[in-house]
């Protein structure tokens, strides 16, 4: 299953945040009994270990997930900078975003979206595209103008062709 390439991934949770704030409360309280005990108890001192085990195990799972954020941060920021060449070097084009996939087809999909311009929203079937759409992803188009008019009614579902999508980014990721 692929993971969705439009969430932000997340740094801190809860039950990390907690845990993190147990552990250092631990090693605090640990680092200090251990300096003032005068014997060397040998429970104090496994216990120390295993908490300095669980703390060096907590920093990991911290430095992956910035680490995690920070290469989607990058990739978001490409795709930005690649949606706005295109929005430059085209002709014609308008921003809209996936609210929601609604049935996956072999030939396309039945999605809901949203014009960003005119915050209006409808259904539209759109051609398989070569990388999966995923809810809150931001597209490129070229507006068909045998479907949508000027002062004309907006039709009630749009289709839209995959040669007409020239750029993705997630809606997400800071403009």
């Amino acid at each position: 299953m692929n993971s969705n390439p439009v969430l932000r991934p997340k740094v801190a949770t809860p039950g990390l945040a907690l845990t993190s704030t147990g552990l250092l409360s631990l090693v605090g309280y640990l680092a200090f009994g251990t300096t003032t005990s005068s014997g060397n108890s040998g429970v104090l001192m496994l216990g120390a270990f295993v908490v300095l085990l669980a703390a060096v195990a907590c920093g990991a799972t911290w430095l992956v997930r910035v680490r995690r954020r920070r290469a989607w941060m990058l990739a978001a920021e490409e795709k930005w900078r690649h949606f706005h060449d295109a929005k430059r070097t085209q002709g014609t084009t308008t921003e809209i975003t996936v609210l929601s996939v609604d049935a996956l087809e072999p030939t396309g999909s039945w999605i809901t979206i949203r014009w960003n311009r005119f915050e209006h929203v409808q259904a539209a079937w759109i051609e398989a595209l070569p990388e999966p759409i995923w809810p809150g992803s931001v597209l490129l188009i070229s507006p068909d103008p045998d479907q949508v008019k000027p002062g004309a009614p907006w039709p009630s579902m749009y289709y839209i062709h995959a040669t007409e999508c020239l750029a993705w980014a997630p809606d997400q990721a800071s403009r």
